[in-house]
């Protein structure tokens, strides 16, 4: 039995109002009795429920609904235009901005230059010119910038940064004073980590507990525990790249915390590409070097949501042999030393993500950056087959399924979950009150 929400008649209707908002921002239009049908409310109370809510312009009607025989019902549905969400995306070459309505409907998307110096007003002056770009109707109630990076929330200051790329941002009380400079509410997450938001409606749509490893030119990761990003203590939970492992130096050799050390020196971006032009694959830069080896191997790219989602256990042995089944592209020389490269590859991703499920024991691994994208399904199939060797786990493996600008993305989804909470008066209720 349902146990009923209880408490002032004020609570109550907070409780209703909520539950109608929600329901109608993923079902609607709808109308008077579809509202009473789907929430459990009465009639009159789905009645009253609409009457406050179109008083204080979170809903409007949306016309009638013809074709239907008897008495024609009006719909209703939330007001898009009640309030906006921006979110910022922020790499070492430009600022991408995209802007939404409530409903999340993409109102305009652009790209600016990054700041033109390194001081903190040359940053403020450039995501001004970027906000711009992507206006609102009104200014947004939340922007969510991603970074290459993460604030310490100990400290307030962007860590886990290079001076080299983000110097504008290594100022105190970053997000407090981005904010007051730009007159709104802001918040500074760790890009991969929304990469790792915008997956949970994707690849891990099913499974709530998963890690993103982001392999392009650095390495990254995100951990997703319960449904929520878990950051850490201090805000450096995913930043892999520091991982000690075997064959990379470490930083008490590369004499920095933060240098040339560890899973980054094994399985970064530059180091794949050195390692497949020791086994013969040309190519300017690690992208273009991984797809090379796919070719030569003889499978092309496998990309979507679908991608790896039946793997299960230890008896992937042979997927990786599997996925590279095809005749190859070149001498019988040069094919057996692309899938050598490859099979060298997913070994030095697999590696660090031993270390990863063996602490985390996620139920999913999905696999995202230029680097998995280049390497496609044969690349997926040969992790998988090296994690289950090296760990005790039964993680699946899956690509990337998020289309576009994944940070972005993710960026646009926690701030408009931010508004709506804002705006709604928090997330949708278990159940409404009669």
């Amino acid at each position: 039995m349902t146990e009923l929400v209880r408490g002032t008649p004020g609570l109550v209707r907070a409780v209703n109002d909520r539950a109608a908002l929600h329901l109608l921002l993923r079902q609607g239009p709808l109308t008077r009795p579809e509202i009473s049908r789907l929430t459990g409310l009465s009639k009159p109370t789905a009645s009253q429920v609409l009457a406050r809510l179109e008083g204080a312009g979170l809903v409007v009607g949306n016309g009638l609904r013809t074709g239907l025989p008897g008495r024609v019902p009006e719909t209703y549905r939330v007001n898009a235009a009640a309030a906006y969400a921006t979110a910022v995306d922020v790499t070492p070459d430009r600022i991408a901005v995209r802007t939404a309505d409530l409903a999340g409907a993409v109102l305009g998307e652009a790209e600016a230059p990054v700041p033109a110096g390194p001081g903190r007003e040359a940053l403020v002056e450039a995501l001004r010119a970027a906000l711009a770009l992507a206006p609102a109707p009104r200014p947004p109630r939340r922007v969510v910038v991603g970074v290459q990076g993460a604030v310490d929330p100990t400290t307030g200051r962007l860590a886990y940064a290079s001076e080299e790329d983000m110097a504008a941002w290594l100022f105190p009380d970053v997000e407090r004073t981005l904010a007051e400079a730009l007159g709104l509410p802001v918040r500074i997450e760790n890009d991969v980590n929304l990469a790792a938001v915008a997956e949970r409606a994707h690849a891990a749509a099913d499974c709530p507990d998963f890690v993103l490893l982001w392999a392009d030119e650095g390495l990254g990761a995100a951990l997703v525990i319960g449904g929520r990003l878990h950051r850490g203590h201090f805000g450096g939970a995913g930043e892999v790249g520091y991982l000690p492992l075997p064959g990379a130096p470490t930083a008490r050799e590369a004499g920095h915390p933060y240098g040339r050390h560890g899973y980054q020196e094994l399985a970064g971006g530059e180091a794949i590409r050195d390692l497949l032009h020791a086994h013969g694959v040309p190519g300017a830069d690690f992208t273009e070097t991984v797809t090379e080896a796919v070719r030569r191997a003889g499978a092309g790219p496998g990309t979507g949501a679908g991608a790896g989602a039946g793997a299960g256990g230890r008896g992937m042995a042979g997927a990786g042999a599997a996925a590279m089944a095809g005749a190859g592209s070149g001498t019988p020389e040069s094919v057996e030393a692309a899938r050598a490269g490859l099979a060298a590859v997913a070994g030095r991703l697999a590696s660090g993500l031993a270390s990863i499920v063996t602490v985390v024991d996620p139920g999913l691994v999905v696999l995202a950056g230029r680097l998995c994208a280049a390497g496609g399904e044969p690349l997926r199939a040969l992790v998988e087959r090296e994690l289950h060797a090296l760990a005790h786990s039964r993680a699946r493996i899956r690509l990337s399924a998020v289309t576009g600008n994944p940070v972005l993305a993710g960026a646009l989804d926690l701030a408009l979950t931010a508004v709506r909470d804002e705006v709604f008066g928090g997330p949708p209720p278990v159940t409404p009150c009669p």
